[in-house]
């Protein structure tokens, strides 16, 4: 996969279909990688067979990228300008963006700081605690240092210590990463957004908060319900790649 520095921040990323089709740049969530979160469930050949060319990169801290163990260098600040010097590597000026859990929150805040870079916005697993605080619990961080898995009584704290395992992750730079990621929008900030956007959540998704809620608050958003999907199983849904699908189809 090719690379590009953003500052001392080495960025992992993929880039797949004609630099003439429309770019769509994908921003997965915590603990995850750009491999599991859109390869592993075909949002990559989804997309490419839609007629998109697909960007998906590693965040600092995940997959293939820089490792970074201090809390303050996982800024979601910093994390968006890392999406946003992506763009600029690749000669891109405007791009849709969809992001998942942290993902979602990164792309909110690349559309908030550079609007012009961004023409369609999908915000997944994300809803009302985009701005009524942080979805996933920063215990989450005890767990992932804990000695081995066996340590850990916490049952979300042993998911995302299994997840992490599975995928091979550094557990201290998840550690670091959950426990500087953590800002939220206010209100006025969402409203500032007027991209289009689709926000799409499970409905049992228990983390994400509600998506209707935040819809309401923005100038230009919508809604679109995940059945029968927790925060989890919601990202490779059919019902939520026909919505995206739609939804960029209407922006084009």
């Amino acid at each position: 996969m090719p690379t590009f520095k953003n500052g001392s921040v080495e960025i992992d990323f993929l880039d797949q279909g004609p630099s003439s089709l429309p770019p769509v740049v994908l921003v997965h969530g915590f603990a995850s990688n750009k491999e599991v979160n859109w390869g592993y469930t075909s949002w990559v050949t989804t997309l490419t067979a839609a007629g998109r060319r697909v960007i998906a990169l590693d965040n600092r801290g995940h997959g293939k990228s820089s490792k970074l163990y201090d809390p303050a260098d996982y800024r979601s600040d910093l994390m968006a300008e890392d999406v946003r010097a992506l763009l600029d590597h690749l000669g891109i000026a405007r791009a849709d963006c969809m992001g998942y859990s942290m993902g979602a929150r990164i792309c909110a805040f690349v559309a908030l700081k550079h609007p012009q870079r961004v023409r369609g916005l999908v915000l997944g697993g994300l809803g009302v605690k985009l701005v009524d605080g942080v979805g996933l619990e920063p215990g989450i961080a005890d767990a992932l240092l804990a000695p081995s898995i066996d340590d850990v009584t916490d049952p979300t704290g042993r998911v995302f210590r299994s997840f992490a395992e599975q995928t091979r992750s550094d557990l201290r730079a998840l550690a670091a990463c959950i426990r500087g990621s953590r800002q939220t929008l206010t209100r006025g900030e969402v409203a500032r957004i007027k991209t289009p956007t689709l926000i799409a959540v499970g409905t049992r998704d228990t983390v994400a908060g509600s998506s209707h809620a935040l819809a309401a608050l923005m100038p230009n958003a919508r809604a679109l319900d995940i059945p029968d999907r927790d925060h989890m199983l919601a990202v490779g849904d059919k019902v939520y790649k026909a919505g995206v699908l739609q939804f960029l189809d209407q922006l084009s």
